[in-house]
């Protein structure tokens, strides 16, 4: 990391904890791009279930039930908890 980097590390950590959290959530958008519209969201979900229920019904996944599916999930931590 170069020097200036480190400065600014030991600038931003002198700061304030809610200067701070502003800080990191500009950085962190500036990593993740700009964000999609929501109707461009529910649209690519839209999508991704069509594909899967293609699948499905093409035989090409099988699906499982959600007993077996939870325990492949869960494996030991399953408890009556998560059956609520």
């Amino acid at each position: 990391m170069s020097p200036a980097a480190h400065r600014l590390i030991e600038e931003a950590l002198a700061l304030p904890e809610d200067a701070r959290t502003e800080l990191l959530e500009a950085l962190i958008e500036s990593l993740d791009g700009p964000a999609a519209a929501p109707d461009e969201v529910e649209a690519a979900w839209a999508d991704e279930i069509a594909e899967r229920l293609r699948a499905v019904e093409a035989g090409s996944v099988k699906p499982i039930p959600w007993e077996e599916a939870r325990k492949a999930i869960f494996g030991s931590r399953d408890d009556d908890a998560s059956r609520r």
